[in-house]
């Protein structure tokens, strides 16, 4: 698992730490280690001896870093200039050892440039990029020939506490973090700018005070979570999940949601609904009733997909809520909910319930978007229906009662297709029904089902059946996979 940790918390924890070192070690750590990763990159390109970086300068301790980390790739023989936002402001032991070292300071962008060193913003920095900084940024993006960039801590332009962009950015290939990572670096479209985030250790995790902002679960964790048969284990004590999806204009809710609970850890399914007919020729260990009432004893239930609107499935959403039993909530049952009675039903649950919804959805249920902090949303939402809340995104956020949360790391373009979230429906569903708790769950099948997607995608475009079919491959690559690794998203 990774920790992420807001300004004010990384702030407090700089503070003790430097109280505690000789006056600018902290500086000189971070600029060594984003020097390191700007070697790597400049041998990746040709070499680093006489190669050509131009750092991207703002005021404040971001800028220094990048000075200083200029500084050390002269040394190196790396032709270095600096391009400064604001030159009466720029860190003044950083430029006095780049112009040492043999740097100097740029009136323009050079003709040839191999690498870029964004240091114009940290995470001090609040709203969009303006003035100088907003010129050098679009300057960057119109170069005929866009070399590397290297990101100091931060893009910037993000909003570092939420992973909103508010306005023109810098968009990275690499991000150095500096001691842990930080909201912009996981969650939002400010994540997606991040490109690959690298983290310097600076000596600040001892440091860190309270609770993580959110957490990133790893493979090791899914793995160590996801539920095992035993030797003695039979179907019924692997978990008995109920799925009540799908409907005559829908029957391809029910196929999908049941393709996923299919692939999870519970030892049977049964389905309830009006697709029953369509579903044992389809799946054949599947026992499958036209009602709710006849479903029979299952440890949780599946309720939504497909379902429709009408008396009917109001019926069997009230039914589930009724129910003593974990459930998740999905797609027409979440709309069904903004009913008030069902609303008051929902939160007068004793039984854990994971609410699954897009930011359509959301916003029917909430009654305003998802707005710049997706975690956020999601915490208000979970506290409000005292539900686990998964808030599907490109970086789907998991977000409990509590205000526990966590982002998914998995996430991939290739989701976005019709049924899929019928999939991960059933797949979250079987996790419920096999005793996993309703947050372990909800961050277990979105990391399961992250991964089904990208699987499928390697043999071109994606529907939902495709992931479905990933399910098996992707759950048995938890225990392929070293302990304590995770997959690096593509950037």
């Amino acid at each position: 698992m990774r920790s992420v940790y807001r300004v004010a918390q990384v702030r407090a924890a700089e503070s003790a730490l430097m109280a505690a070192l000789p006056s600018g070690t902290l500086m000189q750590r971070a600029a060594a280690g984003l020097a390191r990763r700007c070697a790597v990159t400049l041998r990746g390109l040709g070499g680093v001896y006489a190669s050509r970086v131009v750092l991207l300068v703002g005021p404040g301790d971001n800028g220094g870093d990048a000075l200083f980390a200029g500084a050390l790739l002269a040394r190196q023989g790396v032709q270095v200039g600096a391009l400064l936002s604001d030159p009466a402001r720029a860190h003044a032991e950083g430029l006095a050892a780049l112009r040492g070292a043999g740097g100097r300071v740029l009136a323009d962008w050079p003709k040839r440039v191999d690498l870029v060193v964004d240091g114009l913003l940290g995470i001090g920095a609040t709203g969009a990029l303006r003035g100088t900084a907003l010129t050098l940024a679009e300057q960057l993006t119109a170069l005929t020939t866009r070399p590397p960039v290297i990101a100091v801590d931060v893009p910037s332009g993000v909003a570092v506490d939420t992973g909103d962009v508010p306005g023109t950015a810098i968009r990275a290939d690499v991000t150095v973090a500096f001691g842990c990572l930080k909201p912009a670096h996981v969650v939002g479209p400010a994540a997606v700018l991040a490109g690959q985030v690298e983290l310097v250790d600076i000596g600040l995790v001892p440091h860190l005070l309270g609770d993580p902002a959110l957490r990133v679960a790893d493979t090791a964790d899914i793995a160590a979570w996801w539920p095992q048969p035993g030797p003695v284990s039979d179907k019924y004590t692997r978990g008995v999940v109920g799925v009540a999806t799908g409907s005559a204009g829908y029957p391809g809710a029910a196929l999908l949601s049941l393709s996923g609970a299919l692939a999870g850890p519970a030892g049977l399914v049964r389905y309830a609904g009006s697709a029953h007919e369509i579903v044992v020729p389809a799946h054949p260990s599947v026992i499958a009733a036209p009602r709710l009432a006849e479903a029979g004893r299952v440890q949780a239930w599946v309720c939504g997909s497909g379902l429709g609107t009408d008396e009917r499935a109001a019926a069997e959403v009230r039914g589930v809520l009724a129910a003593p039993l974990p459930a998740l909530l999905d797609a027409d049952a979440i709309t069904l909910l903004v009913d008030g009675s069902m609303a008051n039903e929902l939160r007068s649950r004793d039984a854990p319930t994971v609410l699954t919804p897009h930011d359509r959805e959301y916003a029917r249920l909430a009654g305003q978007d998802p707005g710049p902090d997706r975690v956020a949303a999601a915490q208000k939402l979970a506290s409000w229906t005292r539900s686990v809340v998964l808030l599907k995104g490109d970086r789907t956020v998991v977000a409990g009662p509590s205000g526990e949360a966590w982002v998914n790391p998995t996430g991939t373009p290739a989701l976005a297709t019709g049924g899929t979230g019928d999939v991960l429906s059933g797949l979250l569903g079987s996790l419920l029904a096999a005793g996993l708790p309703a947050i372990r769950a909800a961050v277990a099948a979105a990391y399961v089902h992250g991964l089904a997607a990208r699987i499928a995608a390697e043999s071109g475009p994606v529907t939902a059946v495709d992931v479905a079919a990933a399910l098996r491959t992707a759950v048995a690559s938890l225990t392929r996979t070293p302990t304590g690794t995770a997959p690096v998203r593509p950037t």
